[in-house]
């Protein structure tokens, strides 16, 4: 039947075409990573394009993401970009069966994007970064127009002689090129995954060849009872494969600890420096058992963790070089720390300079820094929420003032300002459980960094509160176990903490979101007993 015939022939053209989109998608990203692999891993245009659609998206979106996905929050980035990349590829091969320079044009035009948003990250190292987009775009156009070409000639029911269609090609012959295609794209993928891995072997090399000296103040003895032995409860330490990564990198930096440079600037600075790492190790060292927790935090989240750092005294560096808090009449009230990958965090002088433990952490629990964690050097400060004191990969260090730079999130509309909000969360029963009538242990976690935790209290449903028994506490920087010894009884309960700190001042009731300066509210989970 005609029609039929001419249906078959349109879907079979489509398909080719469709392949040959796809085919030229892939071969772009293949040829852009080996050219990425051979200039700078950080200027793939998947990485690239990703890491501007992060800078552009709104704060809310941002904390969404996080809340739902999670450490995954990347990887589904990731994904969705190459999704949609799928999508147009394969609309761009359709397209070309008729209009193939069209076609071309479209992959060209993706790659122009790419090497734009390359040349606008932060951490841009100039035109070489839109080698990668424009080298794939180029490459990807060049293979779409040669496979819709062919496919555009392929009949869509081969003669039974076997004859080609006009052009010579049969779709065993398209099939074929494809394939070959194909091959020699996944061949410059691996390529560019070798490239990429070699750059980054002298990183590795430096971290696994790293020894760190033993600290001149080694962190105090933690005191007996510090982790209850309760079944469910976080563990007083978090080891360091298990602590939270939050971050907007998408290709972690891999820096070489004997290339790597530490530069001191700015306002109020009499004597600028720039440091090595070995410099600094050869610097007395303090090690402090510190919480870090993650603006983003949730109520009864999980972005906060427990470490042992080990690490070079901030405010040394910085009266060295001549520095002065607001309050001693100094000249800048911000300090601006600057990563290798070009984010930007600032934290106020006088809570860096006050006494407190403020570090350029080389080492977490024994070791050297993570790649994950900012090796080869990261910034803290305890009692501020990460995103405005624990710079990973540091690289640079400008005094300047509040009113005169607006880093990274605060330019997205967080606070400029970010104490540790007191909060207290409940560990065991999970959310749902269905525990035994009789004596079950509720437990958790608290903290108040900079005020220590000196009173959890829970309630069931709408009763009275009820003091929970608190483990022993390491010190005001790190959050403090606690648990509580409930009768259930048969039914639904609901189940609440909330702490206070050292200060006297009671977890607030109100319920608030991440943004701009932290959650707040108290913790409940409901449970059923049968």
């Amino acid at each position: 039947m005609p029609g039929v015939s001419s249906f078959r022939s349109k879907l079979v053209r489509a398909v080719m075409g469709a392949l040959a989109g796809l085919l030229a998608a892939f071969t772009a990203l293949a040829v852009a990573e080996l050219a990425a692999g051979l200039v700078r891993p950080a200027a793939g245009p998947v990485t690239v394009v990703g890491g501007a659609v992060i800078d552009r998206t709104p704060a809310a979106v941002k904390d969404f993401a996080i809340r739902t996905f999670g450490e995954n929050d990347k990887t589904v980035l990731q994904l969705g970009i190459l999704a949609i990349l799928a999508l147009i590829a394969v609309a761009l091969g359709v397209l070309a069966l008729a209009h193939r320079r069209i076609g071309a044009a479209g992959v060209l035009l993706f790659g122009i994007v790419g090497a734009a948003a390359a040349l606008s990250r932060p951490d841009s190292t100039g035109l070489g970064d839109a080698l990668p987009s424009i080298g794939g775009a180029v490459a990807g156009a060049a293979v779409l127009y040669l496979l819709a070409s062919k496919a555009a000639h392929v009949p869509a029911v081969a003669g039974a002689d076997g004859q080609d269609g006009p052009g010579g090609w049969s779709r065993r012959g398209f099939l074929t090129a494809a394939g070959v295609t194909a091959v020699a794209a996944a061949s410059a993928g691996a390529l560019g995954r070798y490239f990429t891995g070699r750059q980054g072997q002298g990183a590795i090399a430096s971290r696994e060849n790293l020894v760190l000296p033993k600290p001149a103040s080694p962190a105090p003895a933690v005191p007996a009872g510090v982790q209850l032995k309760v079944p469910g409860i976080t563990a007083f330490t978090t080891p360091n494969s298990d602590f939270y990564r939050v971050d907007t990198a998408l290709t972690v930096p891999k820096v070489d600890a004997g290339t790597w440079r530490l530069r001191i600037h700015g306002k109020g600075v009499t004597r600028p420096r720039t440091y090595t790492l070995d410099e600094l190790l050869a610097r007395p060292l303090i090690e402090r058992d510190i919480t870090l927790t993650c603006v983003s935090n949730e109520v009864g989240g999980p972005y906060i963790g427990n470490a042992r750092w080990l690490g070079i005294p901030l405010a040394d560096l910085l009266e060295e070089a001549g520095v002065k808090p607001p309050s001693k009449g100094g000249r800048a009230d911000q300090l601006v720390a600057r990563s290798v990958d070009g984010m930007t965090l600032g934290s106020p002088v006088e809570d860096v300079m006050d006494g407190r433990d403020a570090i350029l952490a080389v080492g977490m629990n024994g070791e050297p820094l993570p790649f994950d964690h900012g090796f080869p050097v990261r910034m803290l400060v305890p009692g501020l929420y990460g995103y405005v004191s624990a710079c990973k990969w540091i690289e640079d260090i400008e005094l300047t003032t509040f009113d005169a730079y607006d880093p990274y999130w605060v330019k997205r509309k967080w606070a400029r300002k970010a104490p540790i909000k007191t909060q207290a969360r409940i560990d065991t029963p999970k959310p749902f459980a269905r525990p035994a009538a009789g004596a079950v242990t509720v437990a958790g976690v608290a903290w108040a960094q900079r005020r220590g935790i000196t009173r959890v209290e829970v309630r069931v449903d709408d009763g009275p509160w009820q003091d929970a028994d608190l483990a022993a506490q390491a010190g005001v920087d790190t959050w403090r176990q606690w648990s509580y010894r409930w009768n259930a009884t048969p039914g639904g309960h609901n189940l609440t903490v909330r702490a206070t700190d050292g200060t006297g001042q009671v977890q607030t009731e109100q319920r608030t979101r991440t943004i701009p300066d932290g959650a707040s509210g108290w913790h409940s989970v409901f449970v059923t007993v049968p």
